[in-house]
């Protein structure tokens, strides 16, 4: 599903171009679910949002250059490498002179991405600086937990997720629908969150890091990720319908990652591993891929 054509005014839709956590991985053994760091990519009828800049950017981008409006909105959860680090190469958008991209950071107390991504994009680390590229930036900043209400009327809102430096997630309600993104996270001893469930409570999907397995994680509490089990019990306790894990472990082969989807989906049938442009329109029954031995209860482009 290439989203080029008008989108229904009532449709909530979601495309996953990066899916891996930490850093971008690639070969035969993980050409299924696919190797880019996060990007999703947003649509509330036409209105689209961009979910990070990690690797997967990139792809978006090309696979999405005749859809793209001329303003965008790029939301970051927040700015470590693996969510930030592909937007020089977001080509279609950067390269334009007529587009002016918006980014919206919520984990730096207030402050906006544009001092950090000065530093990150300027040598010794990299080339080239974003005054240089042709589009225009327009950085903007929030505390997570406030809502973004924009210049058209729409709204998403934000919650702070317990991850090293902070992290924002996301809820998007449209025509009856309802799309939460809990990425990255570090689930707690009091778990599900009373906060975090109520702010998912009823949704349709929810987005959620499950980085590591439950053998994994006591090595490496503190690192600021989760569990698929731990993912599961927030969907669970909050009513959701569906719950699709990302932020995949970068060592994790496809092999591995179909066994803990079959484990998974033995306790929440409608709980899939998310993978490289799968897309999904949230609120309509999942629906399994046709070719095997994928497991996803969802539609891939």
């Amino acid at each position: 599903m290439t989203l080029t054509s008008p989108a229904k005014d009532d449709a909530l839709t979601l495309r996953f171009w990066g899916v891996r956590g930490s850093t971008p991985t690639s070969g035969p053994e993980t050409a299924e679910f696919g190797g880019n760091t996060p990007c999703l990519e947003v649509r509330c009828g036409e209105r689209l949002f961009v979910i990070d800049a990690g690797s997967g950017l990139g792809a978006f981008g090309r696979g999405c250059r005749d859809a793209l409006p001329q303003e965008i909105d790029l939301l970051f959860s927040h700015l470590h490498l693996d969510h930030s680090a592909g937007l020089p190469f977001f080509k279609p958008a950067v390269l334009d002179a007529a587009r002016t991209i918006h980014t919206w950071c919520g984990n730096l107390d207030g402050q906006s991405a544009e001092a950090a991504l000065d530093r990150l994009f300027s040598p010794p680390l990299f080339p080239v600086t974003l005054d240089v590229l042709p589009c225009t930036f327009r950085h903007h900043g929030f505390r997570a937990g406030e809502p973004l209400i924009f210049a058209d009327g729409s709204r998403v809102d934000t919650i702070l997720l317990d991850h090293p430096q902070g992290s924002t997630g996301f809820r998007f309600d449209h025509a009856g629908k309802r799309l939460c993104v809990i990425s990255d996270i570090e689930h707690g001893a009091n778990w599900p969150d009373p906060t975090l469930l109520r702010f998912v409570e009823g949704a349709d999907l929810i987005v959620y890091d499950g980085m590591f397995t439950e053998g994994e994680y006591p090595c490496c509490k503190g690192w600021g990720h989760s569990t698929w089990q731990k993912g599961v019990e927030l969907a669970q306790g909050a009513g959701a319908k569906a719950l699709a894990i990302i932020h995949l472990h970068p060592c994790h082969t496809d092999a591995q990652l179909r066994v803990v989807e079959a484990e998974m989906q033995a306790e929440m049938p409608t709980a899939f591993i998310a993978r490289e442009r799968q897309s999904i329109e949230v609120g309509r029954p999942l629906v399994a891929l046709a070719e095997p031995p994928v497991r996803a209860v969802a539609r891939r482009a």
